[in-house]
């Protein structure tokens, strides 16, 4: 009795029910079902032939599995099917030409398997609507045949191999493609003319690919077009200024030279991210840019813009987290433009030629987390009033004309500041290294202070870890402490703090070729290079410093106890001078910056000093 029953089940859903092993082939036996789902469980080996016995069978769904080999032929015996999935598999081989008989499928998910060659003609599969094989190793030309078919709505063919130009064959004003995405494939040539009959889009993605020419003017057509991405493609010619209508626009890393104008009067600019980065973008920002009022992400850094930042851009600041204009030629003052700036999290204008004073009211920004304002001409006083933002973690004033002393100041969650190469004066006390005690352990509550979450089909993008790559700064993996510290190649004087010794999870500290004097401390830990100083004493006996090279101690002429170190024809013969007990010098210094995890870099960045003399900065560097 209950095997009759299981003989005649209609649907059977054991989706998410931690399933192991093969599939049996005796679901095959099962002739009367319309729905299979075993998704999202750990089923291996292949999809049995007996599948293809399923004739009245509508819904296969078998994603998320670990599924090998290849699709059965007799999947194409399932002439009543209208889903399969068999997305996020390990499937492979091709798509069996059978699949033409599926003349009811409306839905076909390929995606994230292994399938290779060439995709077969489509064509015939007039019901269809949706169609991903992203993700895989399809190769050969792009296929044109596919969309042909009146009836799809969305097309996903990421990341494979597919290469030539972009074909479109009997696209009419009726299509119904909402969704379109090519990229990161081998695809060249100009954006065809022919998807500007597709009125109903909403996305078209390009990005990585070898496309060239212009943006078709036509495109200005798709009115409801909401997200356009052309990333690191050979476009060129001009930014249109109709993209201010749509809701992301990615055009980074192309050739675009020019803004767009237009007379055109728009209902609604939408649009939330601008990424038009890495282009050769000339010229002052165009006026519209300044109607962005809805505008979250603007990145406009590396391309060869000039003139003033508009003060007309406070249109936009109240809806800005994130301004990136770093490495263009803007010139003038930064405008005050920022009272009502409280959702900003990053402000990055780095390596222009701006001067004057930092605008006051960057104060409102209580949501700001990295201000970047290096390599300007920006002369003012060290800007202690940013100690009152709660949420500043990284501070670069570095190559600027900041002068005077540098002021003591609590900045409540500092983890990052560079104010080398300015005209600082004065000393830094060495409390400060004991200060820095409360900056080397971050929590993990401090995770998300790099962090701009930004929702992009699905996935999270980190605006803010764009501009990692503008601060010299080393990567050591999923660290919490301070590890690294270099000093080097400054004008240091005075003894070497002891507080320094307290820095205990500290593996390399860099001290060499400065002016520093006295004993080395006997707490310092970790790799110590003190070479080319004036230190005297002995060595410290600890096996840290027993075991590093000779060359980690040279040219301290006073030094002695190097005889397992260097040998002994590096032996001295100093004269043995204990100094007296005494209070610690303070340490002339202009910059640092103290870099922390977790999982992101560590690492310090010291700068000249403001002595008769500048010195060259040494940065401890390391790829990610």
């Amino acid at each position: 009795s209950g095997l009759f029953k299981l003989h005649h089940l209609d649907s059977l859903s054991l989706r998410n029910c931690s399933l192991h092993g093969e599939i049996p082939s005796s679901f095959g036996n099962f002739l009367q079902l319309t729905l299979l789902d075993l998704s999202h469980n750990y089923l291996l080996g292949q999809i049995p032939s007996s599948i293809g016995n399923l004739s009245t069978l509508i819904v296969l769904d078998l994603w998320g599995n670990s599924l090998v080999g290849q699709v059965p032929v007799s999947l194409g015996n399932l002439t009543q099917l209208r889903y399969l999935i068999l997305s996020h598999n390990k499937l492979s081989g091709n798509i069996p030409v059978s699949f033409a008989n599926l003349t009811k499928l409306c839905e076909l998910n390929l995606q994230n398997n292994s399938f290779g060659s060439t995709l077969p003609d489509m064509s015939g599969l007039h019901n269809l609507e949706y169609f991903d094989v992203s993700e895989n190793s399809f190769i050969g030309p792009f296929p044109t045949s596919l969309f042909t078919i009146p009836s799809l709505i969305s097309v996903n063919l990421e990341r494979n191999h597919f290469k030539g130009a972009i074909k479109f064959r009997n696209v009419s004003s009726s299509s119904r493609f909402q969704f379109l995405n090519f990229a990161q494939n081998n695809l060249d040539g100009p954006i065809p003319e022919l998807i500007s009959q597709c009125h109903n889009l909403e996305e078209l993605h390009l990005s990585y690919n070898n496309l060239n020419g212009s943006i078709p003017k036509s495109l200005s057509k798709l009115f409801k077009l909401e997200y356009f991405c052309l990333t690191n493609n050979n476009i060129e010619g001009e930014v249109p200024s109709w993209i201010r209508r749509l809701t992301m626009v990615a055009f980074s890393n192309n050739s675009f030279n020019s803004f767009g104008t237009s007379s055109q009067v728009l209902d609604k600019t939408q649009v939330k991210w601008m990424d038009l980065s890495s282009n050769a973008l000339q010229g002052p920002l165009p006026r519209w840019i300044c109607k962005l009022t809805s505008i979250e992400i603007l990145i406009l850094s590396n391309n060869l813009l000039n003139g003033s930042i508009p003060p007309c851009l406070k249109n936009s600041i109240t809806s800005l987290t994130d301004l990136v204009l770093r490495n263009n030629s803007f010139s003038g003052m930064i405008p005050g433009i920022f009272n009502n700036a409280t959702k900003l999290i990053s402000l990055d204008v780095s390596r222009n030629q701006l001067e004057g004073e930092l605008p006051k009211s960057l104060i409102h920004c209580t949501r700001l987390q990295l201000l970047n304002v290096r390599s300007n001409r920006i002369k003012d006083t060290f800007p202690f009033w940013l100690g009152s933002l709660p949420s500043l973690h990284v501070l670069i004033l570095r190559s600027n004309k900041f002068h005077g002393p540098h002021v003591t100041t609590k900045f409540q969650r500092l983890r990052v500041i560079d104010v080398s190469h300015n005209d600082f004066t004065g000393t830094l006390p060495t409390f400060y290294f004991s200060e820095w005690l409360e900056m080397t352990t971050v929590g993990v509550e401090d995770d998300s202070f790099m962090i701009s979450d930004v929702p992009y089909m699905g996935k999270v993008l980190n605006a803010t870890a764009l501009y990692i790559s503008s601060m010299e700064i080393v990567n050591k993996g999923l660290l919490k402490e301070l590890r690294l510290l270099n000093l080097s190649g400054n004008a240091f004087t005075g003894n070497i703090p002891q507080s320094l010794g307290y820095l205990t999870k500290l593996e390399s500290l860099d001290l060499s070729k400065n002016q520093l004097s006295g004993q080395i401390p006997q707490n310092l830990g970790g790799l110590s290079f003190v070479s080319h100083n004036l230190l005297e004493g002995p060595v410290p006996r600890s096996t840290q410093f027993q075991d590093q090279s000779c060359s980690s101690f040279m040219d301290n002429l006073k030094l002695y106890g190097l005889e397992d170190i260097c040998g002994e024809t590096h032996v001295k013969n100093p004269v043995l001078e204990m100094p007296a007990e005494k209070e610690e010098q303070v340490v002339n210094w202009i910059a640092a910056v103290i870099a922390y995890g977790p999982g992101v870099f560590c690492g310090f960045v010291i700068g000249h000093i403001l002595t008769s003399r500048k010195h060259k900065i040494v940065v401890t560097k390391s790829v990610c």
